[in-house]
């Protein structure tokens, strides 16, 4: 039987975040172009795959502005989450284990998560 762990209610809200903070700057850097600065396209065969990109205009100073913010945001989640005084709670492999469960403690249908109380 799988251990459930009780995660402490700050650490399973910083660790939602983290992945809505993580899908949002995957989203936005998608969507900009390839290049942060302005660079005419190319084209090159010369490796193992061909590559093409067309020419970037750039990312704007907002878009570069909204990029280091989720960056820094991601980061600050990051740290919060891995440092989490409940980890000091756990030893080696139990750690380990419970670090993988939180990362997808959302994953849970709330049915699931009211029934095992």
């Amino acid at each position: 039987m799988a251990t459930t762990y009780d995660f402490p209610s700050d650490l399973l809200a910083g660790q939602e975040e983290l992945h809505q903070v993580r899908a949002e700057l995957s989203a936005l850097l998608k969507r900009l172009p390839w290049s942060v600065e302005p660079l005419d396209g190319f084209s090159d065969d010369n490796g193992w795959r061909k590559v093409e990109r067309p020419a970037s205009p750039g990312w704007t100073a907002d878009e570069q502005a909204e990029v280091e913010k989720l960056r820094q945001r991601e980061h600050e989640l990051a740290v919060f989450v891995s440092t989490h005084r409940y980890w000091s709670e756990l030893t080696g492999p139990e750690r380990v284990t419970a670090r993988s469960e939180l990362k997808h403690a959302h994953e849970t249908p709330p049915e699931e998560a009211d029934g095992a109380s």
